[in-house]
Order: structure tokens, then C-alpha cells, then sequence
């Protein structure tokens, strides 16, 4: 067999996982005749949105529910909740993104899929050592890379004044909610994205848990906007998060205080505690 035989025979594995998603999904809402006669490109984006909807609404009511009414005062004292009407606008904004959201892992699985990546199908192509080394060099990549793309966001006038002020319209806590997680200009989701896909060209990526991190996501950005300060060092909780959404000028990291503590961003919430009560 062939170079170029064996690199198709490899990536007709990258197919067959997405395929087997795609036939999950839309197995639900589809009849297998009539799913394989839409192209696999968007089976995949349709997957992805209906995926992206359900993580959306499952995580941002379930997580809600148990915050603002089961445990209602133990968390957020009442004053601090926010309003149906403000979790609605989210929601609102959220779903006009999602179908534009859906496309950038549509776009990075097609371009696993052709070979344009340095994605492997299996873990055992290069073992669990370099699995794991792979994996934190991948996650310090999409860590700088959102740090700084949120970052220019903020610092780039037109940026902000024409996309990322969607978001920030939530800039206090009773107006923030898991819910404002997604509630972003498309174009703004998408580009602080965009270090998942870009780092996918840079360091030798599993695929699965590729796909798995994107999904991570959704429940992340939701877990970030509750306003509840988890204090887990060195984790960019929501404590910390919230302070971006009051100051605009500090703690644009994602899933670690890293970035912002190299670059001079950070902003501690237990500090601002303590000077409230000093």
C-alpha cells in the first residue's frame, strides 16, 4: 500500500468517529434514509447545533435551577439573582449566535478530516505520554490565545464598540447568569474560539478529546457567569469573571488566572472582598 493509500485509509477513520456522531444525533430526529441523503458536511454542522442547543439549555436551566430557586439565598443573596426578563434577553441573543457558532467545529472537523490538521485518531499512534504532553502544550496554546484575542477585543475600540459589547451589556452581577455564557455577537463567539482550531495546526491533537474540549466549553462559559466565586487556585472561576464583567480591564483568561498573572491583568476577587471590608 501506498503513502498516499495509507494517509486515506487513516483519515477514513476521522469520517467513521464523525460519522458515528452525526448518526447518534440525528438518529433522534431523522430517519436514516432521509439523514443520508443531506451531505456530511451539514450532518456534522447540523449535529453540532442540535448538540450545542441541548448543552446550551441543559446546563444553563439545570445549573440555574439549582442556584437561583433550590439553593435560592445560599449562593447569591437576592438582590444578586437575576430577572427572567434578563436571562430571556440572554437566551435570545445566545440563539440568534448558535447557528453561526456551529460553524467554526464544522469547518475545523473538515479540515481533520481532509488531512490539513495534525489531529491522530487514536491515542496508541502516539502513546499516553505524549498524549498528555501534547494535550497541556495544546491547552497553554488555547489558553494565550483566548487570552489575547479577549483581550484585543477589549482593546481594539472597534472590536469592542461593534461585536464584544454584546456581551458586556452584562455588567452586573444581578444582570449576569449561566445563561449569558453564549450570549455574544456571532462573529465574537466564533473569534474567541478560534484557538481551538488554530492550535490544531501547531501540536499533534486527539481528535475525541478535541471534540470533547469544544463541547467543555458550553459548560464552562456557563459555570463562569453564575457570579459564584468557587475559589480553586489556579482556576479562572466565576469570581474572577465577574470582576471582568464590572472593570473591563482585568482577568480576560479562560480556565486559569495564568495569563493574566504573566501579562499584569489579574484581579483578585478575595482582595476586592477584603478592601470592602476594611
Amino acid at each position: 500500500m501506498g503513502m498516499e493509500e495509507e494517509k486515506g485509509e487513516y483519515l477514513r477513520l476521522f469520517v467513521e468517529e464523525t460519522s458515528l456522531y452525526n448518526r447518534i444525533v440525528l438518529g433522534f430526529f431523522l430517519s436514516a434514509h432521509f439523514s443520508q441523503t443531506i451531505p456530511h458536511f451539514f450532518q456534522t454542522w447540523i449535529r453540532n447545533y442540535v448538540g450545542g442547543i441541548l448543552l446550551y439549555f441543559l446546563s444553563g436551566f439545570l445549573w440555574s435551577f439549582y442556584i437561583y430557586y433550590l439553593r435560592r439565598n445560599v449562593y447569591l443573596p437576592k438582590d444578586e439573582i437575576p430577572t427572567k426578563r434578563a436571562m430571556l434577553l440572554q437566551i435570545y441573543v445566545a440563539m440568534k449566535a448558535m447557528p453561526w457558532y456551529c460553524l467554526l467545529p464544522t469547518i475545523s472537523e473538515y479540515m481533520i478530516e481532509n488531512g490539513w490538521t495534525r489531529c491522530f485518531s487514536r491515542i496508541s499512534d502516539v502513546g499516553w505520554p505524549a498524549y498528555f504532553i501534547y494535550l497541556a502544550i495544546y491547552l497553554v496554546l488555547v489558553e494565550f490565545g483566548i487570552y489575547w484575542m479577549h483581550r484585543e477585543l477589549h482593546d481594539i475600540k472597534p472590536l469592542y464598540k461593534y461585536l464584544h459589547v454584546t456581551h458586556h451589556i452584562y455588567n452586573k452581577q444581578n444582570t449576569l447568569s449561566p445563561f449569558a455564557g453564549l450570549a455574544f455577537h456571532p462573529l465574537d463567539g466564533i473569534l474567541q474560539a478560534v484557538p481551538h482550531v488554530f492550535a490544531l495546526f501547531l501540536v499533534p491533537t486527539h481528535f475525541t478529546t478535541h471534540v470533547g474540549l469544544i463541547f467543555l466549553e458550553g459548560i464552562w462559559t456557563a459555570n463562569i457567569h453564575d457570579c459564584i466565586h468557587g475559589k480553586v487556585w489556579p482556576v479562572m472561576g466565576a469570581g474572577y469573571h465577574t470582576i471582568h464583567h464590572t472593570t473591563y480591564r482585568h482577568n480576560y483568561g479562560h480556565y486559569t488566572i495564568w495569563m493574566d498573572w504573566m501579562f499584569g491583568t489579574l484581579r483578585d476577587p478575595e482582595d476586592d472582598e477584603a478592601k470592602k471590608v476594611n
